[in-house]
């Protein structure tokens, strides 16, 4: 079978096209061939030896694929072949392996998809299932209104949507004119100037004075203090990365000048429940509810060849992408 593989971490040069056996399942495991893969941020940290939970090398990145099984070793009840079904490596023993025609896991591992759910739209259900759990992070309090700084991401765009299915108002920044577009597009009803600068004024207009309940920040630097000054009272910063490095601010002084507001911080990380097999399963299946009755949408696939995986590595370190890439093997 055919697979993306790098024998070890660099730039998108590092990814090869090899020819592999076609992997047969054991006890306990089914192969699904793959319809569709994913490819995101992860894969990147992947390839480039960054990712905290890195496979060993040499390594098959990909974290999500759609497709059928289509074989089930010995013991299996659980599925059969035929059935359309989404993997997730947030399921599998180590992160990776989704680039390649077919894959082998625990039986227990795969989500059976419904028939209505194109395989396409299937491999965005990992960022509903993080955007899910994002919202959860207050202990699902309600929430008038929340803040998504660069609302046109992948993790952003599920937030929007998830939020906008439950009634509450998205307030979003997006750095360019397609980018705004396409945060509107998917629901954000406010659009702000990204500046932190000014970030915290504009929020507070929108909401009539009162702040917003959680903000959603991916940035760092500047824009988390910026986020923090714009909850509103008991709100919640949600911290899920880092991209412009820690703030320089002594978050604690800000938090003690905010005391009145009773602000809460809380960094994020989807590997805190990576032993929570019920919490972490469930939340993908309300993902996948979600989707199949249309209160959230995937967005707009961009499609590539699964040779093309270098050139899609390129992209991905643009940051030039908006919507989905999917492979097609």
């Amino acid at each position: 079978m055919k697979a993306i593989q790098l024998q070890a971490p660099g730039g998108p040069e590092v990814l090869q096209l090899v020819d592999l056996p076609l992997p047969e399942p054991g006890p306990g495991e089914v192969r699904v061939r793959a319809a569709a893969i994913g490819a995101g941020g992860p894969d990147v940290l992947i390839r480039n030896g960054t990712y905290k939970w890195m496979p060993p090398m040499p390594a098959i990145p990909g974290n999500e694929l759609a497709g059928t099984v289509d074989a089930v070793g010995p013991g299996v009840e659980l599925l059969q072949p035929g059935q359309r079904v989404l993997v997730s490596a947030r399921e599998l023993p180590q992160r990776g392996g989704c680039y390649a025609e077919a894959i082998c896991v625990p039986a227990s591992a795969p989500f059976v998809l419904p028939d209505t759910l194109a395989f396409d739209d299937a491999v965005s259900l990992g960022n509903f299932q993080l955007a899910l759990a994002l919202l959860a992070s207050n202990g699902n309090l309600p929430a008038q209104s929340i803040l998504v700084p660069g609302a046109a991401g992948g993790v952003a765009t599920a937030l929007v949507q998830v939020a906008k299915a439950r009634g509450i108002q998205v307030i979003g920044t997006a750095s360019t004119p397609a980018k705004q577009a396409f945060a509107r597009e998917n629901g954000v009803d406010v659009l702000v100037d990204g500046n932190p600068a000014t970030l915290t004024e504009q929020v507070m207009q929108a909401t009539g004075g009162r702040g917003v309940d959680m903000a959603f920040d991916h940035l760092g630097g500047d824009m988390f203090v910026a986020c923090l000054r714009a909850l509103a009272n008991s709100g919640m910063l949600v911290s899920y990365n880092i991209v412009a490095g820690p703030p320089s601010a002594d978050v604690f002084d800000e938090l003690r000048k905010l005391l009145g507001r009773s602000l809460a911080v809380r960094t994020f990380s989807i590997h805190a429940i990576d032993a929570d097999v019920a919490q972490r399963r469930g939340l993908m299946e309300q993902a996948i509810a979600l989707m199949a009755s249309g209160q959230v949408r995937a967005p707009k696939a961009t499609r590539f060849a699964l040779a093309d995986a270098r050139r899609v590595h390129e992209l991905l370190d643009s940051g030039s992408t908006l919507g989905k890439i999917v492979l097609h093997p």
